[in-house]
C-alpha cells in the first residue's frame, strides 16, 4: 500500500467550518489535494520517469511549450497568454536563450521588431521531455481506464481555467 504522506482529507482545524458541513469537508479534502499535488509535482518536476536529465523547471517547460504550440511571437504576447507581465517572461526567457533552447530572431513583418522561436535544440529537448512525462503519466495512471484518464484531464483542464481566469479577473488593469 503507498505511503499516504497527508493525502487524507482532514480540515485544516480538525473539523468543519460553520457551513455546510459536506461542503467545507469536500473543499478542504480538494484545497489539500490540490497542496500535495503542487508539492508532488515540484519535487519530481514531472520529470518523467525518474530521469534527472528529463526534468525541466516549470517555467522553462510552459514557454517552450507555448512557443512549440504558438509559433514564433514576441515577449509582450507571450507574456499575456501565459498571464504574467513582460519582466516576468524577459527573465525567464534569458536562461533559455543562453543554453540555445530559445533563440531571438526579427519579426517577420516589422525587422525592427525582436521575437522568441523554439531553437531545434529546445524542439529536442522539449520532445525528450514530454516523452518523459507521457511516460510518467502512463505509469501512474496504468491501472486507470481511458474514460477516467479522460474525465480526470477534463476536470483538471476546467479547474486550471478557472484559475486563470481568477487570477485575470484580480490583475489591476494597465490605467490603474
Amino acid at each position: 500500500m503507498p505511503p499516504q504522506d497527508m493525502t487524507t482529507a482532514a480540515s485544516p482545524s480538525g473539523g468543519t467550518a460553520p457551513g455546510n458541513p459536506g461542503t467545507d469537508h469536500l473543499l478542504d479534502a480538494l484545497q489539500h489535494q490540490v497542496a500535495v499535488f503542487a508539492r508532488r509535482a515540484e519535487q519530481t518536476r514531472l520529470g518523467g520517469v525518474g530521469q534527472v536529465r528529463n526534468s525541466m523547471d516549470r517555467a522553462a517547460y510552459l514557454l517552450l511549450n507555448r512557443l512549440d504550440k504558438e509559433g514564433p511571437m514576441g515577449v509582450k504576447a507571450l507574456a499575456a497568454g501565459m498571464g504574467i507581465d513582460s519582466s516576468t517572461v524577459t527573465r525567464q526567457v534569458a536562461p533559455l536563450v543562453d543554453t540555445g533552447l530559445v533563440k531571438r530572431t526579427s519579426h517577420p513583418e516589422d525587422g525592427r521588431a525582436v521575437v522568441l522561436q523554439l531553437s531545434p535544440r529546445g524542439q529536442a529537448r522539449l520532445d525528450e521531455v514530454r516523452s518523459s512525462r507521457r511516460e510518467l503519466m502512463s505509469q501512474v495512471t496504468d491501472d486507470w481506464s481511458t474514460e477516467e484518464r479522460d474525465t480526470f484531464c477534463t476536470l483538471l483542464t476546467r479547474f486550471n481555467a478557472a484559475l486563470a481566469a481568477r487570477q485575470a479577473a484580480h490583475q489591476p488593469s494597465p490605467e490603474d
